[in-house]
């Protein structure tokens, strides 16, 4: 019953996401289970940044995370499946740019939508990387974002400045050197 419900909800969104004129892919399991993002880049002016919305989850290794531990840092958080050829393809960038920023910037995975934490964990250890990531298998944590991201919009990219705002945002795969001039912007 609850499979059949998330059948239902994820070709809902992909539904009227394939109405703005993007494009839905299907995951390993035959569910719309992302959009193809444009890779619009989006940087905000700190007199229009917004508040990131409350964030805790539970990482893939069984941990705590809490946005707000993190005030002070940058944060880059990326919304990614391991059913997502973009996010695949996204991955050996992210991990490079988490390398070349160090420690002064915190890099934190949202995992959505993998039913298994088996496949994510695949997914970490193939990439080498080497941050956290939330596991959100129903993508509630990813609706906390919403109206920052769209819940479709599989990989996505949030930089979140030291204080807590949102100040850039790629919808769809980004690269390493975009992602570290918006960290750099931010900071």
């Amino acid at each position: 019953m609850k499979r059949a419900a998330a059948v239902v909800a994820g070709s809902l969104l992909a539904l009227t996401a394939c109405s703005s004129g993007q494009q839905a892919a299907e995951n390993r399991q035959g569910q719309a289970g992302f959009v193809s993002g444009t890779n619009n880049v989006s940087v905000f002016a700190p007199a229009d940044r917004k508040p990131a919305p409350v964030f805790t989850g539970t990482t893939l290794d069984g941990k705590t995370w809490t946005l707000s531990d993190h005030l002070g840092k940058v944060v880059v958080l990326n919304v990614w499946g391991s059913w997502c050829p973009p996010c695949r393809k996204e991955a050996p960038d992210l991990v490079a740019a988490n390398k070349e920023l160090g420690p002064s910037v915190q890099f934190i995975g949202l995992n959505t939508r993998d039913l298994d934490p088996a496949p994510a964990k695949k997914f970490v250890q193939e990439f080498g990387v080497q941050y956290p990531s939330v596991y959100d298998p129903n993508g509630k944590s990813l609706l906390r974002f919403r109206g920052q991201i769209s819940a479709a919009s599989i990989p996505s990219t949030l930089v979140i400045d030291k204080t807590g705002k949102v100040a850039a945002r790629v919808i769809g795969d980004v690269t390493k050197q975009t992602l570290v001039g918006m960290v750099k912007d931010a900071g």
